[in-house]
């Protein structure tokens, strides 16, 4: 399935995500945020899976399930400039800022925020139409989650 969706994203004129593809997205795109510092921690995978439970409202197994594929589909994605695409193309605005939201709660799950994972935010919520104001917003929010 995700070699399928890979190849759309990677298509020059890339079709507009199903819900499924954009879920798979989005949850790649967490598991890349997670995976810029190196350390791929259980606490990391905890918590994409716990946004994946809120958020699409998924049983504990089908969040796992989710973000195996997710990511299988990153390992193999060359690029974060697609994934965003894709999500800002499938996604409101307004769910693009929790977007942004879930990113950041994945930064600050493992407790500290490295260059890369910075980089990486700032890159994403541009591309997602995200402004840094909004972004920063988001990350009070995230951070007052815990």
């Amino acid at each position: 399935m995700f070699k399928d969706l890979l190849n759309r994203l990677l298509a020059p004129a890339p079709e507009p995500l199903t819900d499924e593809g954009a879920r798979l997205a989005l949850v790649a795109l967490l598991v890349r945020i997670a995976r810029s510092d190196h350390d791929y921690s259980e606490v990391e995978k905890d918590r994409i899976d716990r946004i994946i439970r809120n958020r699409f409202g998924q049983d504990l197994g089908g969040a796992i399930i989710l973000r195996e594929q997710a990511e299988a589909m990153e390992a193999e994605a060359p690029d974060t400039v697609r994934f965003t695409r894709a999500i800002k193309e499938a996604v409101a605005f307004e769910d693009r800022i929790g977007v942004v939201e879930a990113l950041w709660q994945v930064v600050l799950a493992d407790g500290h925020r490295d260059a890369g994972e910075n980089a990486l935010m700032r890159l994403s919520a541009n591309l997602l139409g995200v402004s840094d104001v909004e972004s920063a917003q988001a990350r009070q929010r995230a951070e007052a989650l815990g």
